[in-house]
């Protein structure tokens, strides 16, 4: 699909057709990315967004464990540290 890049204000803007927003389903507020001459439009993420599915899924699959083994506590620990 061909546009025009419009004058808005000192910037510069395109306008998305609707047709592209509903095949795309992007919501009001986007993420713009430059590879080389091409501009990459993208929703923004959630911080941390699936995180919560990936953790579930660990833990069914039991790989949820601390991977170091417990360790006696040091000397920092016994002398230092506080709660």
């Amino acid at each position: 699909m061909k546009t025009r890049i419009v004058r808005i204000g000192n910037s510069r803007g395109v306008r998305l057709p609707k047709l592209l927003l509903d095949q795309t389903g992007l919501p009001d507020e986007v993420e713009l990315e430059a590879h080389g001459n091409s501009l990459i439009i993208r929703p923004i993420r959630a911080p941390r967004a699936g995180w919560a599915e990936a953790f579930a899924g660990m833990a069914v699959a039991e790989d949820d464990r601390l991977l170091d083994p417990d360790l006696p506590p040091t000397r920092f620990d016994r002398a230092q540290w506080v709660w």
